[in-house]
């Protein structure tokens, strides 16, 4: 027997000839519904990670691809009816999240996500048997000649991520229109402030406060709307694509039935990719969207950054603006505040960066048919979207609408404004304003006059 580290230990004895049969495996210290090829991969991919139970959009997708999958199976005349019914029964349940603690596997696995099918396939198969005996049908469902009936891992796989990055993209779209929502609440309450403009940290001419807070909300927007766009194009799908994209295994009609029966069932708009050759061997649209949860997370991440240059201080630093207090700053120095919101939001940022950068690398090493690289991929995506909309909630609720601009700290800056410089050059020349107002900074860092 193997020995399972702690959190698998009850995932145990079990009939490896059984399960790839698709009858019932031995039982630990409780009932499991997968089989022999998920148990290997346990033993094969045993370190720590995200799961796939850690997941649920993850699980649903792959439960409605399944439900899609038996439906078109059914009415091409794949299935018989009755094992049909059986795997959609069974596959729905997986949908409801009854099931969800026999998705053991960590979602970085080898092999381009076989072991994530084999899994889902081994856990609707043992419970369609179980309600095929329960109606008094009898019979056994197997995981690969009915439940994968007409798939392949290589074309489920892309399906299912898709169907899942495409819901997990639409909390994430709200929570970052709730942070720009935040920023142009907070541009309001200051219509007529301005402050002392900088450029290259150096002092430069006024402008409106609210136009910070406008223009940062405008570049989320922008970074927003490419999220949205790269998802689209990921709804191109090779459901019934199978192994290689010749199709080969499925029944004539089972992808445009399959596909379009998964759009009606998840209400996501999928349709059958239009070059199913390339839509297997290439990770290249889910780059495309781990770069635009990148520029998301940046555009949230120069917001902060911009903050927290603002707000430094509050004696020896810019300290015109004055972010919400919510913890304690120092172990030692007391009433030091530290700008733990922005710092959460800038590392967020540099640890999606890194998934970015893993998925470029993964889509170059992909070859001839398909990637096998899909995982590391996925892993970075699902938990991206997860934490780039967590944090945007938090930064819009903690910080920004809790922030307030110091108005005599911004007074006191607007002295170094060379707004009237750049006026006064358009009449008396450039060279001649830039010997005034060295002189003058002079006398004011010094108290002496320019001997120059």
């Amino acid at each position: 027997m193997t020995n399972w580290p702690g959190h698998l230990a009850h995932l145990v004895n079990h009939d490896d000839a059984a399960g790839e049969r698709g009858e019932p495996t031995g039982q630990g210290s409780r009932e499991v519904l997968f089989g022999a090829q998920t148990t290997r991969a346990l033993a094969n991919f045993d370190f720590s990670g995200p799961r796939l139970h850690d997941h649920p959009d993850l699980l649903r997708a792959l439960a409605m691809v399944k439900i899609a999958a038996a439906r078109a199976n059914r009415r091409t005349g794949g299935l018989a009816p009755v094992i049909a019914d059986a795997v959609i029964a069974a596959a729905r349940e997986v949908l409801e999240g009854l099931h969800d603690d026999q998705f053991p596997l960590p979602v970085l696995q080898g092999g381009g996500g076989t072991s994530t099918n084999m899994n889902v396939n081994e856990v609707v198969a043992r419970r369609a048997t179980q309600l095929l005996s329960v109606r008094g049908a009898g019979g056994a469902v197997h995981p690969n000649n009915h439940v994968n009936r007409g798939q392949s891992t290589n074309d489920v796989m892309p399906t299912v991520i898709a169907v899942a990055v495409h819901t997990a993209s639409t909390r994430t779209v709200e929570s970052l229109g709730h942070l720009v929502d935040a920023l142009c609440a907070k541009a309001d309450q200051y219509p007529e402030m301005e402050r002392l403009g900088r450029t290259c940290l150096q002092d430069a001419v006024a402008l409106p406060v609210d136009s910070l807070h406008r223009s940062h909300a405008y570049g989320l927007v922008q970074a927003t709307d490419d999220l949205r766009a790269s998802v689209r194009a990921l709804l191109k799908v090779p459901l019934g694509a199978t192994a290689v994209g010749t199709g080969i295994g499925a029944p004539p009609g089972f992808a445009e039935t399959a596909v379009a029966e998964l759009a009606e069932l998840s209400g996501c708009p999928v349709v059958a990719a239009e070059n199913p050759y390339w839509a297997l061997a290439s990770l290249e649209p889910l780059v495309a969207v781990s770069e635009a949860i990148d520029r998301c997370a940046r555009s949230a991440a120069r917001v902060a950054t911009d903050l927290r240059l603002l707000a430094s201080g509050p004696v020896g630093g810019i300290a015109e603006i004055e972010l919400p207090e919510v913890q304690a700053g120092s172990s030692i120095m007391p009433g030091k505040v530290n700008p733990v919101i922005p710092e959460l939001v800038m590392q967020t940022s540099l640890q999606i960066a890194g998934e970015a950068t893993s998925a470029r690398a993964a889509a170059c090493v992909g070859e001839l048919e398909v990637s096998a690289m899909a995982p590391v991929v996925t892993s970075g995506l699902l938990g991206g979207l997860e934490r780039l909309s967590s944090v945007a909630r938090i930064f819009a609720d903690r910080c920004i609408s809790g922030l307030s601009w110091n108005a005599a700290g911004v007074r006191a800056n607007l002295a170094g404004s060379l707004s009237q410089a750049v006026v006064a050059a358009a009449s008396e020349g450039y060279d001649a304003v830039a010997t005034r107002v060295r002189h003058a900074a002079h006398e004011e860092n010094t108290g002496a006059e320019d001997p120059t």
